[in-house]
């Protein structure tokens, strides 16, 4: 049974949010904002905010760029899973994963499942992990980014969370690397 471990320190990781749109600006950017005030209540960092436009190489540009800043843990985005032509979130970021976090996706569809019903098969939510960073491709709507956030990403992104959690994992993301 999933449980907090209050004898372990919690540890505030360094979070990039990322926007995709074509429309969003920070005045509106109602998802980021979610994100951002989400992620700062659990006691994280906001390490790096962005809005790019629904474009894979831009995309792709700034969330590699993150990926290899070491003093980002985290990227969260939001927005472009969807079927629309401008949707193109999941392919500029699937390629970038060395591993691909299938559990993400069905977890978030089991939450979005009991909020919206079969409206959640519409996203195409991701994550992965790419140069030691965990990757997270969320929808663009604030109560998407608010189910992903409370039913998933706060505990995995907190080290008391118990059986386990990301967090304990993150000095290992780079075994490959060392082995060669």
């Amino acid at each position: 049974m999933a449980r907090l471990d209050e004898t372990r320190p919690f540890i505030g990781l360094s979070i990039a949010v990322l926007t995709v749109s074509d429309t969003r600006t920070p005045a509106d950017d109602r998802s980021g904002d979610t994100l951002v005030d989400r992620l700062e209540k659990a006691g994280h960092r906001l390490a790096a905010r962005a809005i790019v436009p629904d474009d894979k190489a831009a995309i792709r540009a700034q969330v590699e760029d993150w990926t290899k800043d070491a003093g980002i843990d985290v990227v969260i985005t939001t927005g472009g899973t969807g079927f629309t032509g401008r949707d193109v979130t999941p392919e500029a970021l699937e390629p970038l994963f060395e591993k691909k976090m299938d559990g993400f996706s069905e977890v978030f569809h089991r939450i979005s499942y009991d909020k919206i019903g079969t409206s959640t098969i519409q996203s195409r939510a991701t994550g992965g992990v790419a140069n030691s960073t965990f990757i997270f491709v969320l929808p663009g709507s604030p109560g998407a980014c608010r189910d992903a956030w409370d039913g998933i990403l706060a505990a995995q992104l907190d080290y008391r969370h118990m059986p386990c959690n990301f967090v304990e994992i993150m000095p290992r993301l780079d075994e490959h690397l060392k082995r060669k």
